[in-house]
């Protein structure tokens, strides 16, 4: 049984403690979080992470984000500066490819389907009812948001953020530190940095 620590405590690790709570061979412990939520036991904020490192050793980054990487980021190098061991976690209800390649820390969500040789990086949020389509490439510390899909032969960079319902077609490529908005049919490139809406 792995015991759990979530970091966060806001509406992404709400969403995340749905998809855990459901896996059996994990339990959640409690959360490390700036404010406590009754929602969850409250084990301390992040000045506590070392004294909670003692007792756990396995925690997930529950903090989604929409404009930006860089709060994620810096708390994941803090996990991994304690060495808290960052477990892959994959929804009871979603379809995952055996051929797929999934990293650290990633959380695929509720009614996701990842396809054959799709590769997703480290810490990446792939969130409910995503399509993540054969070969596709997906960076570290992404979040690829609800309903997305994302066909065949694309790639993602690092720190990318993808919204609702948006629809990447074959063999597009999106930079790095992307904001990309809802809704949308990215049909071309995108570069690294930049920011694409309606």
């Amino acid at each position: 049984m792995i015991k759990l620590v979530l970091i966060g405590a806001g509406g992404h690790a709400k969403s995340c403690f749905e998809v855990i709570n459901k896996i059996k061979k994990i339990k959640i412990v409690g959360c490390i979080a700036e404010k406590s939520n009754k929602k969850f036991y409250y084990l301390g904020k992040d000045k506590d992470l070392p004294s909670v490192r003692k007792k756990y050793k396995h925690a997930h980054l529950a903090i989604g984000f929409i404009k930006n990487y860089k709060l994620r980021l810096k708390i994941l190098k803090k996990l991994k500066n304690l060495k808290y061991i960052m477990p892959t976690i994959i929804s009871n209800n979603s379809i995952v490819s055996k051929n797929s390649k999934i990293g650290a820390g990633t959380i695929v969500m509720n009614y996701c389907i990842v396809n054959y040789d799709a590769q997703i990086g480290d810490n990446t949020i792939i969130n409910n009812r995503a399509l993540i389509e054969h070969d596709v490439v997906i960076g570290s510390n992404c979040h690829i948001s609800t309903s997305v899909t994302v066909n065949g032969n694309c790639k993602i960079g690092n720190n990318t953020f993808i919204g609702s319902g948006t629809v990447v077609d074959n063999g597009v490529s999106i930079g790095k530190n992307c904001i990309i908005g809802s809704g949308l049919i990215i049909k071309k490139n995108i570069k690294d940095n930049e920011i694409k809406k309606k």
